[in-house]
């Protein structure tokens, strides 16, 4: 489906728009009502990006932080968070709690949560994230929500709404100032090679990223903003890649509770946390020893050292061959 609208759009040899279709950014805000619990996001606060990895690297830049400006980011996390930061000129500060920031905490101009989290799969709740929206507005900070695995709970937490968006009413008090939310197809629709992705929330911020972005060349070309249109339209192909990965989690817990591992968080996302209470140098390579590739959990900050992280995209097949080679 999403190929043959590709294909059908194809035929663009004018310059798209920066600011994505209207019929895009439109189906952003439905698809944010309809799946996320999020009923009141403005097309106009919607602007689509060139896959989410550029936009968490680029952001605080394009929201002018420069030296003497500090970026929070959780302290287990994705490193670009951190890499962002620094391509600003600014300061990452990795905390999990406003209680760690101590002095530089009148210095904070950005806030990154990740809900689901890559690498642990932790999700964090209605009240949490609330108290980080309220804590943010405090100081005058943006708050920017990665969730690009906000299609992929596990055990019950499926639905509109199980995985709460900092867009949320119940997260943000009907309000979206200072906030934003970053999304990705690569996930729910297994499109990592298309690039497709989009910010939205705050229109004045979104509007302000616009005006830099516009300058700068990032631009999602216009076949891709059709794709992700489509993609982000229909439901049933999102449910479908859900079950496929559900199946695999399955044989994967199996196998790694065999082997002597336990899971932390792993609630959500494409990923199981995983240690045996070992070094996590350890145990990569006693898994390489076995034909099994994982990633050190130092990988993701110094708190992650005795987990590695599973993931669970690998095919079938070879979802199949890591169980037999555990045991």
């Amino acid at each position: 489906m999403v190929r043959a609208a590709l294909a059908a759009a194809s035929d663009a040899p004018g310059y798209p728009q920066t600011y994505g279709t209207p019929a895009l950014r439109e189906a952003v805000a439905a698809w944010f009502a309809r799946r996320r619990r999020a009923p009141d996001v403005d097309a106009d606060g919607v602007l689509p990006t060139i896959g989410s990895k550029e936009l968490v690297a680029w952001l605080p830049t394009l929201l002018g932080l420069g030296p003497g400006d500090v970026v929070v980011h959780p302290e287990i996390a994705y490193p670009t968070y951190d890499v962002g930061a620094r391509l600003a000129g600014a300061t990452p500060l990795p905390a999990d709690g406003t209680a760690q920031l101590g002095p530089m905490a009148a210095r904070v101009r950005l806030v990154w949560v990740n809900s689901p989290s890559n690498p642990t799969g932790r999700v964090l709740d209605v009240a949490h994230l609330a108290k980080v929206v309220r804590w943010a507005r405090s100081v005058g900070a943006v708050v920017a929500s990665d969730e690009c695995y906000a299609e992929l709970g596990w055990e019950g937490r499926t639905g509109p709404g199980a995985l709460p968006s900092i867009l949320d009413p119940r997260v943000c008090g009907g309000s979206h100032q200072g906030l934003l939310a970053v999304y990705s197809a690569s996930k729910q629709s297994n499109l990592a090679g298309y690039r497709a992705a989009f910010v939205a929330g705050d229109v004045v911020l979104v509007r302000a990223l616009l005006e830099v972005r516009k300058h700068a060349g990032m631009i999602m070309p216009r076949p891709v903003q059709e794709a992700l249109r489509v993609a982000l339209s229909d439901d049933d192909h999102v449910s479908e890649q859900r079950e496929r990965y559900r199946a695999r989690r399955q044989v994967l817990r199996t196998a790694l509770d065999g082997a002597g591992f336990r899971l932390d968080h792993s609630e959500a996302g494409l990923y199981l946390w995983a240690t045996r209470d070992e070094p996590c140098w350890e145990t990569v390579a006693q898994l390489a020893r076995r034909g099994v590739l994982v990633a050190p959990g130092d990988f993701y900050g110094p708190g992650g050292a005795r987990h590695v992280r599973v993931a669970l995209t690998a095919p079938d097949d070879a979802i199949a061959a890591l169980a037999d080679r555990l045991r």
